[in-house]
């Protein structure tokens, strides 16, 4: 029986509640620890105690390391890893920052399951997370081995991934989401760490937020209920504490076997549970928990290398992005109708966790999965949620919630889950079986990965489909938000409507997409338009129209709105501080002062970059281009040959070079470092044309054209191409090629007075 219908599932809602008046309210909440909540909340903390998030890191000792330390050895590139014990200390002996072997000793253990990693103390404060991790899967399944995170690539000292460098840094990369009240201490003058917690673990106010004035309630409270009143906690100031239910339960639709609310969902829990479980920026320091996400956080949207264009998952993103994606989402679902908030396991085993919204009569059926019942492939997670491994080991599920799109597969190149178990087979089969079985399934609708991936390749359409995605509202929010970025290139006067509206659009996360969408330098109306995008009630939306419209005069705005540009500024300047430990975080303060003409800035900022990390190729590259507009040239060029030697295949500095020589009319070596630029990066449609561009300047017009076209097949929607396809045409006399390429510019700006103009010149050229 579905336990929808023994009981209404009971949802855990996190409230903020308001602060008192007067002296209290001077008072914030501290933290007092884990063992201040034992005491009243034994249940609670018997089922965290042996949980992930209380495991999340340790001391390191007999109790906590689950590696083998018994002289164990691991060669990993040549170099010979061996795990001992020195006394009751764990020791790892392998390569240090100079490339020699050095005893390091073991602090903390990292997570539990399915791997185990473990942080070696450093100077500074540092805590470095060694890259070779314990499996802790059992034998039979391939685990109790030692094996290095990145099996299939060597990272030598210096570089970023080496494990004792900043990308390797636990109070950078981790240590926010694995322990409690985590302050960074970060001190950028010393370039040093003094970062300290209330507890090393994921504990209780990590989700409920600091405790103290719940404390001092519980310690007045003379029985009764177990929780306080609505007036008790304001009056005492208690914020993000626990009420058992937010009032809704579900009721079952017999004809459609699926579940609903009965009432509108009245809990914060997704977004704090997404301060640790998405792909994000953070950009408040010392976030609350139980304060809105998007005031605490940037977080990714659907981007490349992250997710395929159909939203599933790529990179190592976590959960939030997908699930936002998932019609679970919509209809009102959170994490704690699947997990249990404080054991963090599955509210219960197999199908029966999705029988609570979908009747097991419809949906665990052979009518339904048309696999054999009982196996795993008729398990619902298998097909809805399909896995990717991270750091080798651990399988992670994919919380978009889909119904395998095969045909997706097909069209755009996306995976799907019939295709994960049967590889032997193509996607074609695949589409073509699930069509058979649905013949008026998903496959018949259209979906949103369509407009990205064209976003994405650059497609003809491109901007038809991105504009119809951003307007149409039934669709997830964050595909929404994904496709504005992706229209910057291809906006034309036609996709205003679809800029402006995003501009004002109710759902926050299109609010913070829209300014992606604007010009590198917006015109007045859409100034005009994004202006009140600086007084937004989210802080993320704030930030991210400070920085789109950081070229503004704010002399162009009325007095308020200048006001407003000020303070976003300062939000935006605040938020890459609180990483001031990280060299990106100075490019992208130095790339704001640029585009505020603030060019000393810009410059401190390079060079604080460097000084973090002298081999840092973007502030190496970036600074070479300010020398530029210095008139130190020479300096850059100095900068772009120390970057050049440093990433000999990075295609930005070779383009970068290659635009210098050309200055210098060196155009032999100028051509050669644009040619291996555009061959490291063949995708890049401004690389291909400018390297073409130089090609014709050198009498090969023959090679341009071929790679102009070769270019324009891939990217059929970028202007520059088409319009050099036109010139080199019109300047070697073949002016019906002008002519077509200049047609399919058209197509792409219909109102556009000049290419008219261009076309009736060339028709007259084409005439007999």
């Amino acid at each position: 029986m579905s336990v929808l219908r023994k009981a209404a599932l009971t949802v855990v809602v996190l409230l903020t509640l308001p602060r008192p008046v007067g002296a209290a309210a001077e008072e914030p909440a501290t933290f007092v620890g884990v063992q201040a909540c034992a005491g009243c909340h034994t249940a609670q903390f018997d089922l965290w105690k042996g949980s992930h998030h209380a495991l999340a890191m340790q001391p390191a000792t007999t109790a906590t390391v689950l590696g083998d330390f018994a002289d164990a050895k691991l060669e990993y590139f040549g170099v010979t890893t061996t795990f001992f014990r020195n006394g009751d200390k764990f020791m790892v002996r392998t390569e240090g920052p100079d490339g020699a072997l050095h005893d390091n000793p073991i602090a903390y253990t990292f997570g539990i399951y399915p791997l185990q990693q473990y942080l070696i103390p450093f100077p500074g404060g540092r805590l470095q997370a060694l890259g070779i991790a314990w499996d802790s899967r059992p034998k039979d399944q391939g685990g109790q081995r030692w094996f290095h995170l990145y099996p299939s690539q060597q990272f030598k000292p210096g570089d970023p991934l080496h494990w004792t460098a900043r990308d390797q840094t636990w109070n950078y990369q981790c240590a926010d989401c694995h322990s409690t009240d985590l302050k960074k201490n970060y001190d950028l003058a010393a370039n040093t760490y003094a970062t300290s917690w209330t507890d090393l673990d994921v504990a209780c106010e990590a989700c409920h937020g600091p405790g103290s004035r719940h404390v001092a309630w519980a310690k007045a409270h003379t029985g009764g209920s177990s929780y306080p009143s609505d007036t008790d906690a304001a009056r005492m100031g208690l914020t993000n504490w626990l009420k058992p239910s937010d009032h809704g339960h579900w009721e079952m639709n017999p004809e459609t076997g699926i579940a609903r609310r009965a009432e509108k969902l009245m809990s914060t829990e997704l977004e704090t549970c997404a301060a640790c479980h998405s792909r994000r920026k953070v950009l408040a320091s010392n976030p609350i928990p139980g304060e809105p996400y998007l005031d605490s956080y940037l977080p990714a949207l659907l981007d490349p290398g992250l997710y395929h264009a159909d939203g599933q998952i790529d990179g190592e993103v976590y959960e939030y992005g997908s699930f936002l994606q998932s019609r679970m989402h919509a209809a009102g679902v959170t994490c704690s109708n699947c997990h249990d908030p404080h054991s963090a396991k599955l509210l219960a085993a197999g199908n029966a966790l999705c029988a609570q919204c979908h009747l097991p009569e419809k949906f665990d059926m052979a009518a339904h999965h048309h696999h054999k019942p009982g196996s795993a492939s008729a398990q619902c997670v298998n097909c809805h949620m399909p896995t990717k491994n991270y750091m080798v080991v651990d399988a992670r599920r994919d919380h978009s919630i889909r119904v395998p799109r095969p045909d997706l597969s097909v069209s755009l190149g996306t995976p799907n889950a019939c295709s994960q178990c049967h590889a032997d087979r193509p996607a074609q089969w695949a589409a073509d079986t699930v069509a058979g079985w649905y013949p008026r399934g998903r496959q018949t609708t259209p979906h949103y990965g369509a407009a990205l991936h064209a976003g994405r390749i650059g497609a003809v359409d491109a901007e038809q489909q991105l504009d119809r995605l951003i307007l149409d509202r039934s669709q997830p929010a964050i595909a929404r938000a994904s496709a504005l970025p992706l229209l910057a290139p291809y906006a034309s006067p036609a996709s205003e409507p679809a800029i402006k509206a995003a501009i004002r659009d109710p759902d926050v996360l299109v609010r913070m997409g829209s300014p992606r969408a604007l010009p590198g330098t917006p015109p007045p109306r859409f100034v005009d338009a994004a202006a009140p995008l600086l007084s937004d009630p989210v802080r993320a939306v704030r930030i991210e129209a400070a920085r789109a419209l950081a070229t503004t005069d704010p002399a162009a705005l009325p007095p308020e709105q200048q006001a407003a540009l000020v303070k976003a500024t300062a939000e935006l300047v605040a938020a890459e501080m609180v990483d001031a430990d990280r060299p990106e975080a100075h490019l992208n303060l130095g790339l704001l002062h640029l585009r505020r003409r603030q060019l000393t800035e810009a410059e401190e900022e390079y060079r604080a970059a460097l000084r973090l990390d002298p081999n840092f190729v973007p502030a190496l590259v970036n600074l070479a281009d300010l020398d530029r507009a210095f008139g130190r040239d020479e300096e850059g060029a100095d900068l772009l040959r120390k970057a050049m030697a440093i990433e000999p295949d990075n295609a930005d500095v070779r383009y970068a070079l290659g635009l210098y020589l050309v200055r210098k009319h060196d155009y032999p070596e100028a051509l050669d470092l644009l040619r291996r630029a555009h061959e490291l990066m063949p995708d890049n449609a401004r690389y291909s044309y400018v390297y073409a561009v130089a090609l014709n300047s050198s009498g090969a017009s023959g090679e341009a054209l071929a790679l102009l076209e070769q270019t324009h097949q891939r990217h059929p929607a970028d202007r520059n191409v088409l319009m050099a396809l036109v010139s080199i045409g019109r300047d070697n006399g073949d002016f019906a090629e002008a002519l077509r390429h200049a047609r399919e510019l058209l197509n792409l700006d219909p109102g556009n007075a000049q290419l008219q103009a261009l076309i009736a010149e060339l028709e007259k050229k084409t005439r007999p």
